[in-house]
């Protein structure tokens, strides 16, 4: 539970690249909104482009609040939105990642490069260790991650990854159902 609000929170990790197929920013924008339907707040990286804006904009849209954690180590690379409920400034990515984190109840990664894996993986790896418990969960649009679910399968096999880490995280390809399921876990 966000200890600010007392409303219930979820980080979302999603890439911020423009000249993505409309499909993406479709299901984007209709996860920002669904969430915003529910009551449920937003947390993410700040931008204004890409996923990120798509996901920002469909909970805006509904009147949802929206807070971006935006690092100042970017340089303007990612333009922060401007109708945010709410635009954090930090020095860096770690401060980034730590404050979404503290801001939440789950997380929700969807379609992304590099950063939205990167964060993904530190959400999975602190919760390995023990930073949190939280939930985590990956909105699947057109099989995007099917690739990775098979390499993460593939190193709980070989036991790389505990079978235990393995179910740390979920998959839905449906946002509506995928918040579902959050919210049996958060009581949300």
């Amino acid at each position: 539970m966000s200890k600010v609000s007392g409303k219930r929170r979820l980080c979302i990790f999603c890439g911020a690249a423009d000249g993505l197929p409309a499909e993406y920013r479709e299901a984007a924008r209709a996860f920002g909104a669904a969430a915003a339907r529910r009551g449920i707040g937003l947390v993410y990286g700040g931008c204004s482009t890409g996923l990120m804006g798509a996901m920002a904009d469909g909970a805006l849209d509904l009147g949802g609040e929206v807070i971006g954690v935006l690092p100042d180590v970017l340089g303007g690379r990612e333009p922060g939105h401007p109708r945010l409920t709410e635009l954090l400034r930090v020095p860096d990515m770690h401060t980034r990642k730590a404050m979404m984190t503290a801001l939440v109840d789950g997380f929700v990664a969807l379609p992304g490069g590099y950063g939205t894996l990167d964060e993904l993986f530190e959400a999975l790896t602190w919760r390995q260790i023990g930073t949190h418990a939280k939930p985590i969960a990956l909105l699947d649009v057109d099989d995007y991650f099917a690739p990775l679910i098979t390499f993460i399968d593939q190193a709980a096999r070989t036991g790389f990854v505990a079978e235990r880490a393995r179910r740390f995280f979920f998959v839905e390809q449906d946002a509506e159902r995928l918040l579902d399921e959050l919210a049996r876990i958060i009581g949300a």
